[in-house]
């Protein structure tokens, strides 16, 4: 028997295919209150780190401050997750206020100058990479009855066949949602801890509200849509 080419179109294609998005591989449910709840039920919490320039300090000064950083460290007694992202600066916003108060200037020799400026940085703007923005932050996690290191020895294929295996029900939710009352007060203190520890280095910190997560998380996993959307505003 001939198909008709025509009408392959019309063939229903199975739903396993379908099955696995984004949002299936991502092993977050809900963000609720400032946190991340893990579809497993355990929680997450995420904060900006203001990073200081060792450059700047003389031999004694970085010493120290290395120093502090190892006790921080050496005194946690919990995992936690360092991410360093490093993204290209965008300088739209920056030119358009510029040019805004371009058009204000009645001085032709500081208007010339400030078009010059405007030239020079659209020009870095234009071929991006020049100037890169480090971004620093600490995922705090929380696991229930102190579970942390067993949960650090699953192996990732465990962690991934669990999250692609995970199926919501109204137990697994109500049971998520439990955990996150019971488990939001420990998360706090832990968060507060690194936050102390953090600032006595002289090191700023703060814990990033749900808006800031979701972007985040946005602008991890999708770069290129998030570049364009915010080309757009």
């Amino acid at each position: 028997m001939l198909f008709n080419l025509v009408d392959k179109n019309k063939i229903q294609k199975p739903k396993h295919e379908n099955l696995f998005n984004t949002e299936t591989m991502l092993s977050i449910s809900e963000i609720r209150n400032d946190v991340m709840i893990m579809k497993d039920g355990w929680l997450r919490a995420i904060l900006r780190i203001n990073g200081i320039n060792l450059d700047l300090k003389n031999s004694e000064e970085q010493q120290i401050v290395l120093e502090q950083y190892k006790k921080f460290l050496n005194g946690l007694e919990y995992p936690i997750q360092i991410l360093v992202r490093n993204t290209f600066l965008d300088l739209s916003n920056y030119l358009t206020y510029i040019n805004g108060n371009l058009q204000n200037i009645d001085n032709p020799v500081l208007k010339s100058q400030g078009e010059a400026y405007y030239r020079f940085l659209q020009n870095i703007d234009m071929q991006q990479g020049l100037i890169y923005n480090k971004e620093f932050y600490i995922v705090v996690p929380y696991y229930q009855d102190e579970q942390d290191k067993g949960e650090i020895q699953v192996s990732r294929w465990r962690k991934l066949i669990d999250v692609l295996n995970a199926k919501d029900t109204i137990e697994k939710i109500v049971a998520r949602y439990r955990l996150f009352l019971k488990g939001r007060v420990s998360l706090d203190t832990r968060v507060n801890l690194i936050i102390d520890g953090l600032n006595g280095m002289g090191i700023g910190a703060e814990k990033i509200p749900t808006s800031d997560i979701i972007s985040l998380l946005f602008r991890c996993y999708n770069p290129l849509l998030h570049s364009s959307q915010a080309s757009m505003k």
